[in-house]
């Protein structure tokens, strides 16, 4: 990279959580990308996704690609659970459940405190990630300018629970699994179902029915793709890959007193110009949900993702049709 960057690991201390409980000696991971202006103005929060950490992140952030480095401060937290920040994998006495919420906390402090930074240009996010941005603007709305909502929404559906529920099971049914969410050894049958599982929603019926699993990765048999090409992208231990699932089923922009369940009031408060980006044919996060949620908000644009690549058509680094349209988009939001 030929331009700024740097990363470390904030400590948090003992960290209070939503739920009551405390998450023992917090690290929050970070890197940042560019030079921070003077006025500081220029800061773009990027959170991590489910089972993502910063470097997989890294595709969006160059001259040409979605955030220019040379005009913006590019900073990506990593989320709780996915290995690098506090994990169950790396923290003993990891809490049964951090939210959301609990994340943006703890960004809000790493922003305050390393970087002297009270305001955000824009917070943008895929899927987790997603759903990450929409606290920021529900939680802090005086405090970010624009939200890009890639692939997410605000409230985890019944839908989206009931797959996160199917994953959970599959893991809680190893027989290596101790309870809440720990295991003797990773389970290795068991994380085979739960790749195979998460394969029938992340990809829509469309890439499938047109030999995308074959053409796109020269696999020669849907097992081989199964195995040999989906199955690898899935690193985390699996105690941090279950605690990450908690976290998704749980969000919700409303579940704390500031609206008390209530998500329109929640969606209504936000103040930041709201840019919707779902996939044509995402399974979690289906543009109808988005096209709901923009009915409450102030001011905000849905634009889905023209793609048969399902919710991979929001992280398209390799996929260079959808990754310029997301480029125009979001440079197009960024400016405006």
């Amino acid at each position: 990279m030929d331009f700024p960057t740097e990363s470390g690991v904030f400590e948090l201390g003992d960290l209070p959580l939503q739920s009551g409980a405390v998450l023992p000696e917090a690290k929050l991971a970070w890197k940042s990308y560019g030079t921070l202006s003077p006025a500081r103005d220029n800061v773009i929060l990027y959170p991590t996704s489910y089972g993502a950490q910063h470097p997989g992140l890294e595709w969006a952030i160059g001259p040409e690609s979605l955030f220019d480095p040379a005009r913006w401060f590019i900073v990506i937290p990593n989320m709780f659970g996915n290995g690098r920040s506090s994990s169950p994998s790396n923290t003993e006495g990891y809490p049964d459940l951090v939210t959301t919420a609990d994340n943006v906390a703890a960004q809000g402090r790493l922003l305050a405190e390393v970087f002297g930074v009270d305001r955000l240009a824009c917070v943008y996010g895929f899927s987790m990630g997603a759903q990450q941005a929409y606290h920021w603007a529900a939680l802090a709305p005086g405090a970010v300018e624009r939200a890009i909502i890639v692939c997410g929404s605000a409230r985890t559906s019944p839908h989206n629970q009931v797959f996160l529920a199917a994953l959970m099971a599959i893991l809680e049914a190893a027989p290596e699994h101790l309870g809440d969410g720990r295991f003797s050894t990773e389970p290795r049958a068991a994380r085979r179902a739960f790749t195979r599982c998460y394969a029938g929603w992340a990809m829509s019926q469309a890439w499938y029915r047109e030999g995308l699993h074959l053409s796109s990765t020269g696999a020669q048999t849907l097992d081989a793709f199964l195995d040999d090409h989906w199955g690898p992208g899935f690193q985390l231990a699996a105690a941090d890959l279950y605690a990450q699932l908690r976290t998704w089923y749980a969000g919700d922009i409303s579940a704390n007193p500031l609206y008390d369940g209530d998500l329109a009031a929640a969606l209504g408060a936000i103040q930041a110009r709201v840019l919707l980006m779902p996939s044509e044919t995402d399974l979690y996060f289906p543009v109808a949900d988005n096209a709901l949620e923009l009915a409450s908000l102030q001011e905000a644009e849905l634009q889905p993702i023209p793609s048969i690549w399902g919710h991979v058509a929001g992280a398209p680094a390799n996929l260079p049709e959808e990754r310029a349209f997301l480029r125009t988009a979001v440079r197009g939001w960024l400016e405006a």
